[in-house]
């Protein structure tokens, strides 16, 4: 009898445990995904054009930091949203590439990133990005002047934006298929589809997308697998290119492959 009651006291221990674990994340889960304050990606170095510091409103009080870099003899803008961590100066090592290849450039920071009011949502940052595109309307630069650019996080953000647009192109650096499938990864043990919040639900969207594309993922990424990349890119059924080295990694370095692979996609763009 005692052993019963000691193996029904220790079942049910696990059980309010394992509640309790679910509970937490729950409640903490945003604190997991976004991670503002983490500069994981910094390089040290200066950007290499003179970019503008603009404010964008986004919704009841929101206003954005972004940089803007505005030549007239270049054709194209590129609008960059960024991953779940760090600063707008975690990027410039990549706005500087841009620059070189004669690409214009928008970044933006998300709610509650860069010293931003607001706290990041997933809906939160659908609106953000909708607002930096119709700032950049209302600065007479029309989608198909625009190339979204996605990196990993931002990925998500844009393929939501680009369903049934007619952008110029669109660009997603290291995609995930959803959150859900992401989170499934390291979190096995809990019930990510019932919990999670924020789900960026990607492959589902990735068919609405008609604006020519092109994936990158590098072979050797620990954070989100490049497997996730290439369903990303089988999926998509708009004029789609890729860019999948064997030794890249999550936050991709700018090699010379890499910036052919972008400059090549840009050119097809007026074809």
């Amino acid at each position: 009898m005692n052993f019963k009651k000691f193996y029904l006291y220790s079942f049910v221990s696990v059980i309010l445990f394992y509640l309790c674990i679910c509970i937490y994340m729950y409640a903490f889960q945003r604190s997991f995904l976004y991670l503002p304050h983490i500069n994981n990606h910094l390089r040290v170095t200066e950007l290499n054009a003179r970019a503008e510091q603009v404010a964008i409103p986004s919704g009841s009080g929101i206003t954005l930091k972004s940089w803007f870099y505005n030549n007239p003899a270049n054709r194209y803008t590129v609008l960059f949203f960024h991953g779940n961590a760090g600063e707008l100066d975690n990027r410039i090592y990549k706005l500087n590439e841009f620059k070189n290849l004669h690409l214009n450039y928008l970044i933006i920071s998300w709610r509650g990133f860069s010293g931003n009011p607001g706290k990041p949502t997933e809906m939160g940052l659908y609106e953000d990005a909708k607002s930096a595109i119709q700032w950049l309307e209302k600065n007479n630069i029309s989608k198909d002047k625009i190339i979204l650019y996605g990196e990993s996080l931002g990925t998500g953000i844009a393929v939501e934006v680009a369903q049934r647009q007619n952008f110029a192109g669109v660009i997603l650096e290291s995609p995930y298929t959803s959150m859900v499938d992401t989170a499934n990864i390291y979190y096995p043990y809990l019930p990510v589809n019932l919990i999670l919040k924020d789900k960026y639900k990607s492959i589902d969207k990735i068919k609405n997308i008609t604006s020519p594309l092109l994936v990158m993922h590098g072979g050797a990424d620990i954070v989100v697998p490049f497997s996730m990349g290439q369903q990303m890119f089988d999926a998509a059924q708009s004029k789609k290119y890729s860019y999948f080295p064997v030794t890249g990694k999550h936050m991709m370095s700018f090699t010379p492959s890499l910036k052919q692979a972008i400059d090549s996609f840009v050119k097809n763009l007026s074809n």
